[in-house]
């Protein structure tokens, strides 16, 4: 799965992402609206993780959820 589909199918994926990253509230998924670069900033503020670190996170998570 890439990330064009990823924003294409937000809603389902939504949900996947709420159970990897618990701390992030509906609004916030809501927010990021499918979008890779908010996602990421958003997951950096909520766990004080390095942008490197996220990226990596978000790549594995593209993964699973495929």
């Amino acid at each position: 799965m890439n990330w064009d589909q990823v924003e294409g199918q937000w809603k389902q994926m939504k949900g996947k992402a709420r159970e990897q990253w618990g701390e992030l509230t509906d609004d916030e998924l809501d927010q990021a609206a499918g979008n890779r670069e908010r996602l990421e900033g958003l997951i950096q503020e909520k766990y004080g993780k390095a942008e490197e670190e996220v990226r990596e996170e978000v790549d594995e998570w593209l993964k699973r959820a495929a």
